[in-house]
């Protein structure tokens, strides 16, 4: 059985606990049927899971030895400040947690994320060698797709879907869909990812995945009303959002990005909920958009 898992659960219940000792995780592993089958977690496997996992992932396991002998994370700040590696642990726990509960299967409801597992495994082979790839690309509306060379940069998840971030045989820098890919070969091509490439610099202004339109980053200033100012006060649009000023029937907050498409129609996404204050051509152009939606309904 793959260890991961079973790692990913140790780690999650000591986070969960603070502190806790063997005997209450040994408890727990046991009564966790789908990992254990229902048998305790001996002290010398304890030990190996703990070398492993602070070789796998850098996480520490450290026992109090002072009153109780009890165990916990030492170095939690390496989860909490590494964006996919808290990822990737929430998404494993998750799953353990789902897998403790399969018996409700018919009462969790998930979101299909299209062609995951079709081309993320390739493309991950392929950016640990910095190995060429050779892609077939069909556009959304196109009857035919397009087989060309990209240089795999980066791979980011947005919206329920995952991308590439590509550097394709045109000198252009282009993002691709995985759900539009028919196929994806490796090539015995090697290159080489540019030394001051930063994936989080790269995206760090944009809403989502649209980047290299021409919209500029800029501060824009947004008013939610008293229902839907906690969604973003809970879940922000972007990571430069804050709070400006509550005032009670609304909340203003500002953000730092470009403007792009996808970004529009997040806002238009929530209707009138949400309004934009600055800038004035962003409120132009939601205008523009609004009255052409207008313009389909007005004779009914």
């Amino acid at each position: 059985m793959n260890q991961l898992p079973k790692y990913t659960w140790l780690i999650e219940t000591i986070r969960r606990a603070g502190k806790i000792s063997l005997k209450e995780i040994s408890d727990k592993w046991a009564r966790n049927k789908e990992l254990s089958d229902n048998r305790p977690l001996f002290r010398a496997t304890f030990n190996r899971w703990r070398d492993a996992i602070y070789d796998q992932f850098g996480i520490m396991i450290e026992c109090q030895k002072t009153g109780s002998y009890l165990y916990y994370i030492a170095n939690p700040e390496d989860i909490d400040e590494d964006k996919l590696k808290k990822w990737m642990l929430d998404s494993f726990a998750v799953g353990n947690i789902i897998g403790e509960n399969l018996s409700l299967k018919g009462r969790i409801l998930v979101d299909e994320i299209p062609s995951g597992r079709d081309h993320l495994t390739t493309f991950l082979e392929a950016m640990k060698e910095n190995r060429v790839v050779n892609i077939t690309y069909r556009p959304f509306g196109k009857s035919h797709g397009y087989t060309f060379p990209i240089e795999p940069y980066c791979l980011k998840l947005f919206d329920n879907r995952w991308y590439v971030l590509g550097h394709n045989n045109r000198d252009e820098i282009r993002v691709y869909g995985l759900d539009r890919l028919e196929s994806v070969e490796p090539t015995e091509t090697l290159f080489k990812l540019p030394k001051d490439f930063d994936a989080e610099n790269y995206f760090s202004t944009a809403f989502g995945i649209v980047v290299g339109t021409g919209e500029k980053p800029e501060k824009i200033i947004i008013r939610a009303n008293e229902d839907h100012k906690h969604y973003l006060k809970s879940l922000p649009l972007h990571h430069s959002q804050r709070l400006l000023e509550d005032c009670g029937e609304y909340a203003d907050f500002e953000l730092f990005l470009s403007p792009t498409y996808d970004f529009i129609m997040k806002l238009l996404h929530v209707g009138a909920m949400v309004e934009v204050i600055e800038p004035v051509h962003l409120r132009k152009t939601m205008k523009g958009w609004i009255s052409e939606m207008y313009e389909l309904y007005k004779n009914d």
